[in-house]
């Protein structure tokens, strides 16, 4: 958990691309000034830095005013999720700022309608009729308090978590019935899983499963592609 006077005081961007939709938001002293949402797929031009440019312009900022930076931290899309971290690290790295990572199922949880109860089971989809799953917990204000990444469980398995949990399902999916997702404009609602500062040289998402590139380099070679 980091230090919620860092995030919460001066110029803060958050960002976020776990699934198909990129999401930008600026928080100026803990309110959230700016925010935008780009498609990540099916498009030839990368869309989530223009976005960044244009929420610190709406917010009359600049990059060089920020004083932290918010990523989600998967899991979710492995592409999108690198893009994300990429741009997030090199602003790190040019204004020398303090990098947070906040998990991208916390913030799905936080983006729920407040009539979702306080026990949420926030999904995203991982393909091969599979789910990224956690049980968060969410407080009658609408904080997310608690955390806990399950890993990747099929659709049988989701009701059964869901069950055990007397939770609401929220996720980003139409065969899901509480649809959201997940938005950097509520990284300030996941004050109490945020982390960080993490390390900028070693730091990366928490994809949830390998690329399907690497998996199939893997398959053909008969080896792991790293030691």
């Amino acid at each position: 958990m980091s230090d919620p006077t860092t995030l919460t005081s001066g110029l803060v961007l958050a960002l976020d691309a776990a699934d198909s939709r990129g999401t930008v938001a600026v928080f100026r002293d803990g309110r959230c000034v700016a925010n935008h949402a780009v498609a990540m797929r099916d498009s030839m031009h990368e869309r989530l830095m223009p976005a960044v440019s244009n929420a610190l312009r709406d917010a009359r900022a600049e990059a060089a005013q920020l004083s932290a930076v918010i990523c989600g931290a998967g899991p979710g899309s492995f592409t999108s999720l690198r893009i994300a971290a990429g741009i997030a690290k090199g602003i790190c790295f040019s204004a020398g700022l303090g990098l947070y990572s906040v998990p991208s199922l916390a913030l799905l949880a936080a983006a729920a309608p407040a009539g979702s109860g306080e026990a949420l089971t926030p999904v995203l989809d991982a393909m091969r009729d599979e789910w990224y799953v956690a049980n968060c917990r969410r407080t009658p204000s609408g904080e997310v308090s608690a955390c806990e990444y399950l890993g990747v469980r099929s659709a049988t398995a989701l009701v059964e978590i869901a069950g055990r949990a007397s939770s609401t399902v929220v996720g980003n999916e139409p065969d899901v019935a509480g649809r959201v997702r997940p938005r950097a404009r509520h990284a300030l609602d996941c004050l109490a899983v945020i982390k960080g500062p993490e390390p900028l040289e070693g730091w990366e998402p928490a994809y949830g499963r390998l690329a399907e590139v690497q998996v199939r380099w893997e398959a053909a070679h008969g080896r792991p592609l790293a030691p």
